[in-house]
């Protein structure tokens, strides 16, 4: 194979075979390929695009980079869930426990926060003595014991992406909805789950901005699924506003506990009970039906809490431990009475990542007790001189910086002008 006539296949418009896609990517992972002919690779695919097929291959390509993970011998069928990524979307900590309280096994697989986004493993490492990195034994006896675990990948699933991936994120390519497909779905695909539900978020505080491109990139990672054998559907869902009312990480956790307990913020109830129902009716299990439980009655009755502190105590947490809290507050006032018509997702994350509660690079620690409480989301009443934000942070010099992120992320108007959106927007399946 000539990694030259491969570039200028794809820079041509050509499609790529299944021969070139395993040879490339399985080069490009072993260093015969070098950065520069990736790059322009990358680029080329970028601007030309990928069909189904390609894209598939290229997934499997990268599947086969490294391990796959195998669960089909336990007793409960398994089924897993990915999001894209957005502020305050804490839905990972409490939809685990609700769906293996209902009687599936959840090897959840999850990531770290960078930029305005959060990570799950950076809110539970905030629990005391919580683990993130566990052995594949670990993992199986964890979700044995508890029905589910939410753990770090391990450095052997599909190398090739997270090499790919540091690439794209320096090249102007992490955009290309063929490339992100198959970054995720080689990840998901290695867990070795039997179902995989898919929460595409679509607004300022998500990756996609809009619902077309998000509806592609949906419509894009459920073909993979399906073709690689693995039940998958996708919900679209609102990241024009921030999920719940608080961002950052301990933080977050006190509020998933909310939910577990039988209270917390609508929306977060809502698209925890609407993912949940879907992971369970993708193993074949029928919510309500044949003596299984329905994940809203998983929360009401206290099942779903008790899988959490199950699932924290078996990976070294004490889930009834004080959560951190940072070591100063400012609190901001609203200017004005009227309603909250609108209150941007991406400028409330970009605020709590400059209170410490995220980082600009891999390497950076966070603050597990920064971040931003929402004291009001749109369609409440707000009045002058009451608070509308309360800014955690460790080091008071961070909270000018933050405050400024905040300033025309809302708008107070009448109580007429704001009309509701829904926070379910379709499904693609």
């Amino acid at each position: 194979m000539d990694v030259i006539e491969i570039i200028r296949a794809k820079r041509d418009g050509g499609k790529l075979t299944p021969e070139q896609i395993d040879w490339v990517i399985g080069a490009y992972t072993r260093g015969e390929v070098a950065e520069e002919q990736m790059a322009a690779l990358a680029m080329a695919i970028f601007l030309r695009g990928m069909d189904r097929a390609e894209v598939s291959r290229w997934t499997e390509a990268m599947l086969s980079s490294g391990d796959r993970l195998d669960f089909s011998d336990l007793a409960r069928p398994t089924t897993d869930k990915h999001s894209t990524g957005g502020v305050g979307d804490k839905i990972t900590l409490p939809l685990t426990p609700t769906v293996a309280a209902c009687g599936a096994a959840v090897p959840q697989l999850s990531g770290r926060g960078l930029g305005h986004t959060g990570g799950t493993l950076d809110k539970l490492e905030s629990i005391p003595g919580w683990r993130a990195s566990l052995s594949t034994e670990e993992m199986r006896q964890v979700i044995t014991d508890t029905g589910g675990v939410i753990c770090a990948a391990g450095s052997g699933l599909a190398p090739a992406d997270r090499k790919l991936y540091a690439l794209r994120d320096v090249t102007g390519t992490v955009e290309s909805i063929p490339l992100i497909a198959a970054s995720i779905m080689s990840k998901k695909l290695a867990e070795g789950t039997a179902a995989l539900v898919l929460d595409v978020k679509v607004g300022s505080g998500a990756f996609m901005k809009d619902a077309d491109s998000a509806r592609e990139l949906a419509r894009t990672m459920v073909d993979i699924g399906n073709d690689h054998g693995v039940r998958t559907v996708a919900l679209l869902t609102d990241m024009a506003t921030p999920l719940g009312r608080q961002v950052g990480n301990a933080l977050e956790v006190a509020e998933a506990v909310e939910v577990l307990s039988g209270g917390g913020p609508a929306d977060v109830v809502e698209l925890t009970v609407a993912l949940a129902r879907e992971m369970l009716i993708a193993t074949g299990l029928t919510p309500g039906e044949n003596g299984v439980k329905d994940p809203a009655e998983a929360l009401r009755d206290g099942s779903a809490l008790q899988a959490w502190k199950d699932l924290i105590r078996a990976q070294g947490g004490d889930p009834d431990a004080p959560l951190p809290e940072a070591a100063e507050r400012r609190v901001v006032l609203a200017p004005a009475d009227g309603v909250l018509t609108r209150l941007d997702a991406y400028q409330v994350g970009l605020a709590a990542w400059r209170l410490g509660a995220g980082r600009a690079r891999k390497e950076d620690a966070v603050s597990f007790g920064a971040g931003v409480t929402l004291h009001a989301k749109p369609g409440e009443a707000v009045k002058t001189g009451e608070p509308l934000f309360t800014l955690h942070a460790d080091e008071p010099e961070r909270f000018d910086r933050a405050a400024l992120a905040l300033e025309g992320a809302f708008d107070i108007e009448d109580a007429a002008v704001w009309k509701a959106e829904p926070l379910l927007i379709d499904r693609v399946s």
